[in-house]
């Protein structure tokens, strides 16, 4: 069994993207600027963010943050995302989710200019993705798809099982792995909360990317013995004995499956940091993408 390390391989990503905004700079071209809007105050998706602007500061990334108030009306956040639509030197930003109940997610997401739609949510580039066009791959499954290939795992005829649907993560993850590229050119099953008999389709994976967030979920029998093992999921539970007060699970039980894979990633440590830096890898593709 070997781990993949998402934190070890995020930092050299970092380093890579250094080197390209030290030659930007360097070059006397603009350096990329990401901007990050939080609405609220909900604790997870401020360390989120806080993490995305300390990687921005990391790389040599201009960054912005926006915090607003959760009780904003939705017409008053739309108007700040039409504003960082027109800003010239924004290269891309991100509205974090969720989003307060009485904000439509949906209409925020469709509001954002593809262009600057670094998160790769808008439609457009759903799409283009699905048409292997250029454009901005949502970030999760691109930091997933960056594990794969430096790992040097063989994806071509494996059978994949994506556990989860969501657009975020599950759905764009299951046409990623069956495009006709490296990695990929996967046999994909796509499952869900409505899958009957779900224990006898992981257990048939090659390939195994669990993003249900439901804690310690997947047990050693369900897993193939030599399998390789993504867990995109991360629970916070309450943890009174740490310093924070909670610890961070993913959808894997770690202790019982992980002997049974040839390859699995850690909840810390493994899918978070890779989501961060493709995320970073988008913004710099914003400048590429407006220079041609």
């Amino acid at each position: 069994m070997k781990i993949l390390d998402g934190k070890a391989l995020a930092k050299e990503i970092k380093v890579e993207l250094m080197e390209k905004v030290n030659q930007l700079s360097l070059a006397g071209k603009k350096v990329p600027h990401l901007a990050a809007v939080i609405v609220g105050n909900d604790g997870a998706s401020r360390t989120y963010v806080g993490a995305k602007v300390r990687a921005c500061e990391e790389i040599g990334f201009n960054s912005t943050l926006i915090q607003l108030p959760s009780d904003i009306s939705e017409a008053d956040l739309l108007e700040k995302v039409n504003q960082l639509n027109q800003d010239n030197d924004i290269d891309g930003f991100i509205v974090q989710l969720p989003l307060p109940q009485h904000i439509d997610e949906k209409k925020i997401t469709l509001a954002i200019d593809p262009k600057k739609d670094v998160d790769g949510f808008h439609p457009e580039n759903l799409g283009r993705m699905v048409l292997s066009l250029p454009g901005f791959l949502p970030a999760t499954p691109a930091g997933i798809l960056e594990i794969l290939k430096r790992y040097d795992i063989p994806t071509e005829g494996k059978h994949c099982v994506v556990v989860g649907r969501s657009h975020i993560v599950g759905s764009p993850m299951s046409i990623m792995m069956g495009r006709s590229s490296y990695p990929g050119n996967s046999t994909v099953t796509l499952t869900h909360s409505r899958t009957e008999n779900l224990k006898e389709i992981t257990q048939q994976a090659d390939i195994l990317i669990t993003a249900i967030g439901r804690p310690g979920y997947l047990k050693a029998d369900m897993v193939k013995e030599g399998a390789v093992v993504i867990d995109v999921g991360i629970t916070r539970i309450d943890a009174p004995e740490t310093k924070s007060g909670y610890r961070l699970k993913g959808d894997i039980d770690f202790e019982d499956v992980a002997p049974k894979c040839s390859f699995i990633t850690p909840v810390p440590g493994g899918v978070g940091p890779m989501t961060i830096v493709s995320l970073m890898q988008n913004t710099l593709r914003a400048i590429e993408l407006k220079a041609n």
